[in-house]
Formats: C-alpha cells, sequence, structure tokens
C-alpha cells in the first residue's frame, strides 16, 4: 500500500467518526493529494469503489464545500477536485453547536433544583467555548 492510498484511508476513518462515509473521506482524501481533477472513473478505480459509492461520495463532498465539480462541454461527464479544507466542516459544525446551544438555553428554566441547573449551565459555556474559540480560529485563517 502506498503512502497515498494509507493517507486515504485514515482520511475515510477520520470522516467516518464525523458519520460520514468512509468512502467519502477515501475521496476527499486522494481529491485532496490530486494536482488536478480526477473523473469519477478514476476514482473508481484508484480507490477501488463501486460507482454508486462514488456518486454519494462526489455529493457528499460537494454539498459540505470539500469538493467542486466541473463540467465537460459536449458531455455529461463531471471532472471532480477538492475545494477548500475542513475550515467548512468546522463551520457547519459550529451552525450545529450554535442549534444545541439555543435548545440548551431554551430548556434553563426546566431543571429541576440547583445540580441539574448547573449541569445545564456548565454544558452550554462548554459549547459556547468551543464555537468561540473556532470562529476566531477561522477569523484568524481568513485574516491571512
Amino acid at each position: 500500500m502506498t503512502d497515498a492510498e494509507r493517507f486515504a484511508d485514515a482520511m475515510g476513518d477520520m470522516l467516518a467518526q464525523w458519520r460520514l462515509p468512509r468512502a467519502t473521506g477515501r475521496v476527499y482524501g486522494h481529491l485532496l493529494l490530486r494536482g488536478e481533477p480526477s473523473t469519477a472513473e478514476e476514482l473508481q478505480q484508484s480507490l477501488r469503489l463501486s460507482s454508486g459509492a462514488v456518486s454519494t461520495a462526489v455529493r457528499s463532498l460537494a454539498a459540505w464545500g470539500l469538493a467542486r465539480t466541473i463540467p465537460q462541454p459536449g458531455s455529461r461527464r463531471l471532472l471532480v477536485e477538492a475545494a477548500g479544507g475542513f475550515e467548512q466542516l468546522l463551520a457547519a459544525s459550529h451552525e450545529r453547536a450554535h442549534a444545541f446551544i439555543c435548545t440548551l438555553r431554551d430548556a434553563e428554566g426546566l431543571a429541576d433544583g440547583d445540580v441539574a441547573a448547573r449541569r445545564l449551565v456548565d454544558v452550554t459555556d462548554l459549547f459556547e467555548s468551543y464555537v468561540t474559540a473556532g470562529e476566531e480560529m477561522l477569523r484568524t485563517r481568513h485574516d491571512r
């Protein structure tokens, strides 16, 4: 197995931990290392994936902003290339965390006693700190 294959597998394992299909992570890892866009057939061959797995992976990556498709004039075929990076995943994660924080805040008056109220505040504070730190990191990267 080549280092590039190991990297693609590691990306597959990483994104699988985030509840994305392992094939999606493998396709993303492969695209990150490519100097030029790939066809679906190249992805199938290189990664030994079915056409359905590649198609699903490409749609997922495009939806997350991690890949873009490039139409080919006069053909139904698309080229695919990596776009952006984990910034999009972090931003999407922050959107979910904001929704979670709102739900936690809505429950503030429902806690059964001081112990539960303190726990609810602690969880809310933790997620707010996570979002604040991540947003600061994203701002710093954009200012470069």
